[in-house]
């Protein structure tokens, strides 16, 4: 999302819950100054692609020992 400077700084609650979830870019006379964005969502992105990747049946243990015997 591209927002401009006098909108942001009108608005700036709602832009502060939205980069929650996206970055919004700032713009100052046409051209991007700014990003605002969440500092975690990298984090976040990483842990919900990890989900699954070890089957079920397995347990922490047989994981561990798994892990290891690669190293």
């Amino acid at each position: 999302m591209s927002i401009t400077a006098t909108e942001l700084k009108e608005n700036l609650s709602k832009y502060l819950l939205l980069s929650a979830t996206e970055d919004i870019y700032i713009t100052r006379n046409g051209k991007i100054v700014s990003k605002l964005s969440n500092p975690f969502r990298d984090r976040v992105e990483m842990a919900k692609s990890l989900f699954g990747s070890v089957p079920a049946a397995m347990t922490l243990e047989e994981a561990r020992e798994e892990r290891l015997s690669k190293v």
